[in-house]
């Protein structure tokens, strides 16, 4: 059975004995990078890679970009086919429980055009309070001895936007633009990590942990409401969503394409690229 958006833990444990599977610990801190490597030394699950979002997951950063811009496609592909993940590999990524860092991998092996990964839902949490094995230590060695499979890269199956075109969009009412930050880092309040406070005009907020309930997805048919509202009638492939540096907005769009709504686009710069430059307009506020 393939898998696309979400897998609960006893369903991952099923199939892993029946279908080639490789999976991804996505753990991270951002304010604390060394930290997704400790917790994945301390205990991951049984065959698990342990991804870097910064290292694995992104790009060099510039003066020009945010905080975690795209990683080059060729790049990536080859790191992907060292962890020996085919056009035949089902993929399943984790985090330590809210999927904000585990959909971002996703996101990309979608942006590479394969379908077949999906994102634990409660991630290593859910699998422990399954009762389920965990183990220690680093990555088994042979993982590094093994010959990397080239990874074939296909048409994308998720879209990303650059600041030239969310400048474009500013005033049109043909662009959905939404915030998956914390309400009070939209609204300027509180700013923790980037130099400049505020949003981008036009953008509403909804928290990308508006998708979760009791650290779960909501159901997709609740999911598919909760965003029909939001976007008022508007189609989805007129939306955008932004975050601080273009990770936890893959949250937005894992909870769409579950939802059945698929063709959200992401701003891969976010917050983080757009406030680089004075320029660049910023709202603060509601």
């Amino acid at each position: 059975m393939r898998f696309e958006t979400l897998i609960d833990a006893p369903t991952l444990r099923r199939s892993l004995a029946g279908q080639p599977t490789v999976l991804l610990d996505c753990r991270h801190d951002l304010s604390d990078p060394a930290a997704g490597r400790r917790a994945f030394a301390a205990g991951h699950l049984p065959g698990a890679r342990h991804v870097d979002i910064s290292d694995d997951l992104s790009g060099p950063v510039s003066a020009a970009t945010g905080r975690h811009p795209l990683p080059d496609r060729a790049v990536l592909a080859a790191r992907l086919g060292a962890l020996g993940i085919t056009a035949d590999t089902q993929v399943v990524c984790y985090d330590a429980g809210d999927g904000s860092f585990a959909a971002r991998a996703w996101w990309l092996l979608r942006w590479l055009g394969h379908g077949a990964v999906a994102v634990l839902d409660g991630g290593f949490d859910a699998w422990v309070a399954a009762g389920l094995p965990v183990v220690a230590g680093e990555a088994d060695l042979s993982e590094s001895r093994a010959p990397p499979v080239p990874f074939p890269v296909a048409a994308p199956l998720t879209q990303a936007v650059d600041t030239d075109a969310v400048l474009r969009g500013l005033h049109s009412p043909r662009h959905v633009l939404v915030d998956a930050r914390a309400a009070e880092r939209y609204r300027g309040e509180r700013e923790p990590i980037d130099p400049v406070a505020g949003h981008i005009p036009g953008a509403v907020n909804r928290p990308f942990t508006a998708n979760l309930a009791h650290g779960r997805f909501k159901p997709a048919g609740l999911l598919a409401a909760e965003w029909q509202a939001l976007l008022g009638g508007r189609p989805v492939n007129e939306l955008v969503v932004y975050c601080g540096s273009g990770v936890t907005a893959c949250h937005h769009l894992l909870a769409l394409e579950h939802a059945g709504m698929p063709g959200g686009r992401l701003y891969a710069g976010s917050w983080s690229e757009w406030c680089r430059d004075h320029a660049r307009p910023v709202a603060r506020g509601r």
